[in-house]
């Protein structure tokens, strides 16, 4: 695949970068490059290949997934000015 100045212009312009007539042709020249290199990566034979999350193995942390209630309930409602059977009270504001 190659690209052209205008294909430059165009993606320059959606990115909302100002690009000149002289750097629209060395940007040609670097996309063609890695569209190149692009291609070659194409042509590698990936069968039988496990995807990879990184390059060194190693297993991830779990932990199991337990439903709690956090027992944070008396730490959160020592913030409140008041509170009554686990509740925040406040004010009526609505009469």
């Amino acid at each position: 695949m190659s690209v052209d100045i205008d294909t430059v212009k165009r993606v320059a312009k959606l990115a909302r970068i100002a690009v000149s007539d002289q750097q629209a042709a060395k940007l040609q020249g670097d996309l063609n490059a890695i569209l190149g290199f692009v291609e070659q990566l194409n042509e590698v034979d990936v069968d039988g290949v496990e995807p990879m999350t990184s390059v060194v193995h190693m297993d991830m942390k779990k932990r199991t997934d337990e439903v709690t209630d956090g027992a944070k309930a008396d730490d959160i409602l020592a913030n409140a000015p008041t509170s009554e059977d686990g509740f925040f009270m406040v004010p009526k504001v609505v009469e």
